[in-house]
Order: structure tokens, then C-alpha cells, then sequence
């Protein structure tokens, strides 16, 4: 298909029939200024094509004029089977038809099946992979509907490269094969392969799993009862055993001997332990009489040693007192003399410090003289700075500088298109009428132009005045007294009459900035850290003090060496006074300690012997000869009783055992005859139940089901590989779609960039990445201008194959190299006559300079009849 004439009425400006004709093979070229209806003519295109007749969409809406009315669109194509008149109307009397040589062949829906024919049968058309819109100059981009187009275009696009491919796939019907498969497949599964909800391959798993649980549930049932019916039986037998009479008479017998046993051990017992009683008062007796005896003995040896002990205390605690009070009088002495020395230091030290000031005085007068004219230098360079520094906040700077000259390069510039499009008059005057014609400004000069932006009168000497008044397209637009204004705003803004008095401004205020960049560096290298500073190091050194006598350096250090010596000599003694003082302080306070720890050891030996009275100690000797003999007489007593004493614990034993055995009796009794009652309720109700028939019921479903599972599980699996197979063949498809479409774009690429090349999105079916001198560049992360560049290459292939494959479009470009510099442009130019060949390409811009160097044919758009 060749697009040959367009014509539209009734579309947004146009309420009167505008035409383009003479549309040819190749390139041609609707070059026309912005709002001159290029982008009018694209959507008019798109409508014709895309938009049904009878639709009220925003997009056939925003075709209407402002006024109202039924937009109308007219395109004459041109096929293999000759050429067509298509036509379609919206809103009023909507209509579409198709005529050929002035004879109407399909009309209203028909027409529409046509034209959708004429595309090829897809949605998306040629649009979705070769008609540039103005401003969607991507690959991707506009709304989700017309991405899922431009999609749904590429891959029929992909289905229909290669007959092999048509014939081993089906092409579309490849897609729609895949399609069904995944449908069928979603009603089994999830998109992660898994059973899905209410699908019927998770409801033959939940039926397996139910009948499994049901038949797990009734062998359990039944393996129970079967329990059941043992545990009875051995129930029975164990209480009959227990409740035989003979064996009740037995235990009976064997608690009354075990318990007349363990009652005549107890007597015993009891008998030995009031025995143990009595040997344990005797024994009590015998100590208590014993230990009389021996604190009288101790009390008396301790009164003995502890009086002779205290007198020794005594007479070391008087020696310990008088050497304290002669370490103490040997200190204060001490003190005296240290007291002495640290007076004579102190002279010393001062007759140093004083020698010293007078020595730093001297040195310093020369430091004084060199820091107060440093401060003066420093002062000068500051006042410097700070006149320099006012000076320099006068004026333009060159910021405000360089505003003025662009605002006067624009008035320039303004005055210069001014007067290249307003009307000129130049005088040639006979001999001798120089100077006889007069403008506003003077006479008019001989062969010189003068542009006339405005109306004007000229004065001709003796004759009169010439009014010229210029057409519509000539006159002045206001640019250059706007352009005017500005300036002199920005003259006022800084005080300046002209550009002139502005850049002399300007310049008086940069050699004060420099001016007051020298000060201040010259300040900076007098005082770093300011003057502030250097006025505090002059009031840091010492002004000469006037003394009588000022004393040597020399004999004051050596004097104070002396008095430091005798200073450390009787420190020195001091500190051993104090230390013999310490010592015996602390050997008096031992001597103290020790005394009053005897006298009190003495008092409390004379206090416990007091507690003994007059008793002698024969007296208490023979208390103690009784009572040892009645604790041998208690303790013979009780040995003989203890030998014949029975075993207790074996007795206990066998007395626990037997009680044990008959409460284990009564309790298994009381155990079995309610356990017998629920087995045979349990074994009566299983009975009931049929839980034989029951199990071998479900086992039956439940093999039908697993059957039935592994039916479908086969179906998945089946479906599954179908899937994969289908979808590698799409796969083989899609790189049989690579390789046309990569061979077609690398001469295209290598118009731009030598070695580049493109890598491809599997699913997007589009440029994914450019590879560039070995590196790989995401699409989306390129200039504005190399995507524009990319996608109008890429568009350029789409159409070479579409065409190769019989469906022969034309490529429409609406403003499509906005973001292209010169020098690709050019190149780009060079593309697209390479691509021309017998395809047609309509390219609608209004870069009117820019794109005179693309050739090609021109079209215009123009009222019908003009």
C-alpha cells in the first residue's frame, strides 16, 4: 500500500477541504512551520485507518473543530491491484466507504473489513511499528493500549518473516495453539506449577487425600475392636484369678502373721531405747562432774601466768612512753631548721627571678622595636584593602557585565532580523539631486539601504513627501523595542548611561577588586592572625624595669644553688625525725595494746576463779569416781538388752510387702470390673457399625480416585511439554525474526557508529541494548538524541521486512529528529534515501533549514481548487 493524496474537512482548523497531493514512491517532504496542521495530518491518517466510522472516542472527539461539525477524511492508496478512494465521516451521517475509478466497492462495515484487510488483518498495523507520532519518537511509550498494539504488531511481524517458519509453526496459529495450551493448562495449575484452588487436579488430590484419611480412620476402627475383644478376654481371666477364694484366704493369713511380728519388734525396741536414755543420763553425770574438775585446775594456772604477764607489760610500756618523748622533741628541732632553709630559698629564688626580668627587659627592646613597626605596616595595608574593597562594590560585576552584553547582542540581533524582512528603499539620484530626499534622520545617502520596519515619510525637496507604509509581513513586531527595554533596564539596574560607561564601570571595579586582593595578601604576610595579634605579642614582652641595683645572673643562681643544698639537707633530717617519731608512736601504742590486753586477761582470770569459791579440788576429784560407775553399770545394762533385739527392718519389709500385695489386689479388682463394662459397650457398638463392609467400600473409592489422580497428573504433564515444546518453537521463530531484522539494521547502524550493533528483548521483541566500541549501553540510559536515532533505524528495518513479507506500507515520520545534531542528522538523511528504494517514506517536519539537505520530494498542504 502507497499512500498518493490526502484531503480533510471539517478536521480542527481545517473547516474548509485542504489537501496534500502528489505523493510519490520515495521520500517525500511536508515541510511547513509549527501549527501549520502536520500533526492534524498524522492523527487525520491514524483515524482513517484505526478508528471506526461510528466511534465517538477522545481521539475521534479531538478532530472536530471548535465549532462543531462531522470531520471528514479522504486518502487515495495505491495497491497491487490499482488504486482506491477511502473515506471516512464521524459524528453526523458517520459513513465510510471505498471507491475504485469513481465506483463504490464497500461501504459502512464492509468498508471497515477492507480497510482492516488492507492492513493485513492486525489491530495494531503498520502504525504500531512505522508511523512516528510527533513527541513519541521511543520505541516505547503512549498508553498501555497502544504498547499491547505495538506488541501484538511485532510478533505478527515475527510469525510471518519466513515461510519455513509459517510452515513449521503455523505462524499465528502457533501463538493461538500456545495460547489454548496455557488456558487449558491454568485450569489445572498455578503459574508456579502447583495445583490450583478449585482446579480439578487439586480437587482429585483432595478426594485421594479424604478417602485416604477415611480408610486409615476406619483400619484404625477396626483394629481396635479387634483390641478390644483381647483386652476382655484377658481382663476376665485376671479377675477371676484375683477373686479366687483361696487366694483371697492366703493374703488374708500372711498380713495377720506379718503385722503380730512387727508389733512384738516394737515393744522391743521401745524397751532398748528407754536403756539408751539411761546410759546417755549417766554419761551426762560423769562429764558434767569431770569438767568441774578440770576449769578449777585451768583457772588456777591462768591467774598465775596472766599477773606475771602483766607486769612484764607494764614496765615495757613506761620504757616506750620516754623514747616517744624524745623522737618528739628531736622533730620540732627539725622543724625549725627546715622552717630556716625555706626562708633563705624563697630570698634566693627572688634574687634569681629579678636578675632574670632585668636580662629578658634588655633582650626584648629590639623585639618591641620590630613588632611596633610590623603593627604599622600591617595598619596601612588594611586601610588599603578596606578603600580598595568599597571601591570595588561599585559598578557592574561580571556576572551583571555579561547580562548586559547578551541583552545588547540580542538587541543587536533583533535589529538585524528587524531589518532583513522589513521593506528597504534604496536612492539612486540623478546628477546633481544628491542629498534631496530626507528621511527622519537626515538626507538620505546614494545606493545605501534603509529598512523601513514601521510606516515612514520621506521629504522630497520641491516637490514634497512620500508616505511609505509596509505590508503585514514587513512591519515591526515590537521584538526590537522589547529587546531595547530590557537593555536599558539592566543599565539603569546597575547605573550605567551605556554599554560604554558600563564596561568602564565594570573594569574600575575589577582593578579595585585587585587592588584589594594585593593588600590583603600583603596584610595576610604581616599579620597571619591579625593585628589583634601582633598587638598582643607587643604587650607580651617585658618593659625595663628602673631598679637601684640590678643583681648579677650569675652569683644569684650560684647563691640559690647553695641555700637549695642547705634546703635539702634539712628537709632531709626532718624527714628522718619525723620517721624515728613514727616508729615510736607506733611502738608505744603496741606497748599500750599489749597492756590493756593483759589486765584484762588477769581480771578474767581472777573473776572465774571467784566463780569456783572456797571448794577444794580433792573435794572435786571424788565426785567423780561414782559417777563414773554408774555409767558403766547403765551401760553393761543396755548391751544386754540390744543382743537379743529382733530385725526390725526385715519385720517392717515383710509387713509393707504384705499390705502392699492386698492393696494391689483391691485396686486391680476395682480397675478390671469398670474396664469390663466399657469393652463390652465398645465391642457391642463396633459390632454395629459395620466397620468391615465400611473399610473395604472405601478402599474400593479410593483406587478409583487415585486412577482418576493419575489421569490427570498424565494430562499436566502432557500439557506441560506441549507448552515447552510450543514455546521453542516461538523461540526458533523469534531468532529466525533476530536475524532478518539485525542483518537489515547493521548497514543502518553503521551509518552512525562503525562495529555497532544491537542486542534484543525476548519478549519485548525490541532494542534492549547498543553495543559501542566493546561496551554495552542500555537503551534507556541514552542521550535523547541516539534513542530518537535508534528508533527511527529500528522503524526503517520493521518497514524493509514488512515489506519483504508482502505488506508493503508507507513509513510516516512526524517531527522525528528533534534531539539530532547536525552532524547525524545528515547521516540519518543518508538512511533513510538507503531505505527508500520502492518504499515510500512521508516525512512531515518543521525544521524547514534542517531538513532542506534530506531531498526528496515536497509536498504541501493546501485548500482544495489552490
Amino acid at each position: 500500500m502507497k499512500i498518493r493524496a490526502i484531503t480533510l474537512n471539517n478536521v480542527r482548523r481545517f473547516t474548509d477541504p485542504a489537501q496534500v497531493v502528489g505523493i510519490g514512491d520515495g521520500i517525500n517532504v511536508l515541510s511547513e512551520p509549527n501549527e501549520h496542521g502536520k500533526s492534524t495530518l498524522f492523527d487525520a491518517i491514524q483515524a482513517l485507518f484505526f478508528k471506526p466510522y461510528g466511534s465517538r472516542d477522545k481521539d475521534v472527539a479531538a478532530l472536530r473543530p471548535h465549532a462543531g461539525g462531522a470531520p471528514e477524511v479522504t486518502i487515495e492508496v495505491e495497491t497491487d491491484e490499482g488504486r482506491f478512494v477511502v473515506f471516512k465521516r464521524w459524528f453526523q451521517k458517520p459513513l465510510a466507504t471505498v471507491h475504485r475509478n469513481g465506483t463504490l466497492i464497500a461501504q459502512a462495515d464492509e468498508a471497515e473489513a477492507w480497510i482492516a484487510q488492507l492492513l493485513g488483518g492486525d489491530a495494531g498495523g503498520p502504525s504500531g511499528l512505522i508511523w512516528v507520532r510527533q513527541g513519541m519518537t521511543a520505541l516505547t511509550g503512549g498508553s498501555t493500549k497502544e504498547e499491547k498494539l505495538a506488541l501484538e504488531a511485532r510478533r505478527d511481524l515475527m510469525s510471518s518473516v519466513g515461510a519455513e517458519v509459517e510452515a513449521m509453526t503455523g505462524g499465528r496459529r502457533m501463538d493461538k495453539a500456545l495460547a489454548q495450551c496455557r488456558e487449558e493448562l491454568a485450569n489445572y495449575t498455578t503459574s508456579t506449577g502447583r495445583p490450583r484452588t478449585g482446579g480439578p487436579w487439586k480437587e482429585a488430590q483432595d478426594h485421594v487425600e479424604a478417602l485416604a484419611v477415611a480408610r486409615d480412620h476406619l483400619v484404625s476402627t477396626a483394629r481396635e475392636l479387634h483390641d478390644a475383644l483381647a483386652e476382655r478376654q484377658r481382663a476376665r481371666r485376671a479377675l477371676a484369678e484375683l477373686e479366687a477364694p483361696e487366694v483371697v484366704e492366703a493374703r488374708r493369713r500372711k498380713l495377720e502373721t506379718a503385722r503380730a511380728a512387727h508389733a512384738a519388734a516394737t515393744r522391743h525396741a521401745e524397751e532398748v531405747e528407754s536403756l539408751t536414755r539411761a546410759v546417755e543420763l549417766a554419761r551426762l553425770n560423769a562429764d558434767s562432774a569431770t569438767a568441774r574438775l578440770d576449769s578449777y585446775r585451768a583457772a588456777r594456772t591462768e591467774q598465775k601466768t596472766a599477773k606475771s604477764d602483766e607486769a612484764l607489760a607494764r614496765k615495757a610500756t613506761e620504757s616506750a612512753r620516754s623514747a616517744l618523748s624524745e623522737r618528739r622533741a628531736a622533730l620540732e628541732a627539725a622543724d625549725v631548721s627546715a622552717q630556716q632553709a625555706r626562708t633563705a630559698l624563697q630570698s634566693a629564688e627572688d634574687q634569681r627571678r629579678s636578675a632574670l626580668r632585668a636580662l629578658a627587659a634588655r633582650e626584648g627592646a629590639d623585639r618591641r622595636r620590630a613588632l611596633e613597626n610590623r603593627i604599622k605596616e600591617a595598619e596601612e595595608a588594611r586601610r588599603r584593602m578596606e578603600t580598595a574593597a568599597a571601591a570595588a562594590q561599585s559598578g557592574p560585576d561580571a556576572v551583571a557585565l555579561q547580562r548586559l552584553e547578551t541583552l545588547s547582542a540580542e538587541l543587536s540581533a533583533s535589529r538585524a532580523a528587524r531589518d532583513a524582512t522589513a521593506t528597504q528603499v534604496i536612492m539612486r539620484y540623478a546628477p546633481g539631486q544628491s542629498g534631496a530626499i530626507h528621511g527622519e534622520t537626515g538626507p538620505l545617502a546614494d545606493g545605501v539601504a534603509l529598512p523601513l520596519p514601521r510606516s515612514a515619510t520621506l521629504r522630497i525637496d520641491g516637490i514634497g513627501s512620500l508616505e511609505i507604509h509596509p505590508g503585514a509581513g514587513g512591519q515591526e513586531d515590537g521584538t526590537v523595542e522589547a529587546a531595547a527595554v530590557r537593555l536599558q533596564t539592566a543599565l539603569d539596574r546597575v547605573g550605567a548611561a551605556d554599554l560604554t560607561d558600563a564596561r568602564a564601570a565594570a573594569a574600575a571595579r575589577a582593578e579595585a577588586a585587585a587592588r584589594q586582593g594585593e593588600a590583603k595578601a600583603v596584610l595576610a604576610s604581616l599579620a597571619p592572625d591579625g593585628i589583634d595579634a601582633l598587638h598582643h605579642a607587643l604587650a607580651a614582652i617585658p618593659t625595663p624595669a628602673e631598679e637601684a641595683e640590678t643583681p648579677d645572673l650569675e652569683a644569684a643562681e650560684a647563691a640559690l644553688q647553695s641555700v637549695q643544698d642547705q634546703h635539702e639537707a634539712c628537709r632531709l633530717a626532718r624527714e628522718t625525725a619525723a620517721d624515728a617519731l613514727a616508729d615510736a608512736k607506733a611502738d608505744a601504742a603496741r606497748s599500750e595494746a599489749q597492756l590493756a590486753s593483759l589486765t584484762d586477761r588477769l581480771q578474767r582470770a581472777e573473776a572465774q576463779q571467784a566463780k569456783l569459791g572456797d571448794v577444794s579440788e580433792e573435794a572435786l576429784a571424788s565426785q567423780t569416781v561414782p559417777t563414773a560407775a554408774a555409767l558403766e553399770a547403765a551401760r553393761l545394762s543396755h548391751a544386754e538388752k540390744a543382743k537379743s533385739a529382733p530385725d526390725a527392718a526385715s519385720l517392717q519389709a515383710a509387713l509393707t510387702r504384705a499390705e502392699s500385695v492386698e492393696t494391689q489386689a483391691r485396686d486391680e479388682i476395682a480397675r478390671l470390673r469398670p474396664l469390663l463394662a466399657r469393652l463390652s459397650e465398645r465391642i457391642t457398638r463396633a459390632s454395629g457399625d459395620a466397620v468391615e463392609e465400611r473399610l473395604a467400600e472405601t478402599q474400593e473409592q479410593l483406587q478409583a480416585a487415585e486412577a482418576k489422580l493419575t489421569r490427570i497428573v498424565h494430562e499436566v504433564a502432557v500439557l506441560t511439554r506441549l507448552e515447552t515444546a510450543l514455546q521453542d518453537a516461538r523461540n526458533e521463530a523469534r531468532e529466525r525474526y533476530f536475524t532478518p531484522i539485525v542483518k537489515e539494521l547493521k548497514p543502518l547502524l553503521q551509518l552512525l557508529w562503525p562495529d555497532a550493533e544491537l542486542t534484543w528483548g525476548e519478549e519485548s521483541l525490541l532494542p534492549h541494548a547498543l553495543i559501542r566500541g566493546g561496551r554495552e549501553e542500555p537503551i534507556d540510559v541514552l542521550s535523547g538524541g541516539t534513542q530518537e536515532q535508534v528508533a527511527l533505524l529500528v522503524r526503517l528495518a520493521f518497514a524493509r521486512m514488512l515489506a519483504r513479507a508482502g505488506r508493503i506500507a508507507p513509513v510516516i515520520l512526524d517531527d522525528a529528529l528533534v534531539f539530532t545534531d547536525d552532524d547525524r542528522i545528515e547521516r540519518m538523511f543518508d538512511a533513510l534515501h538507503r531505505q527508500a528504494g520502492d518504499m515510500q517514506i512521508i516525512v512531515l517536519t518543521c525544521r524547514q533549514r534542517a531538513f532542506r539537505a534530506l531531498g526528496g520530494q515536497a509536498l504541501r498542504l493546501q485548500p482544495v481548487g489552490e
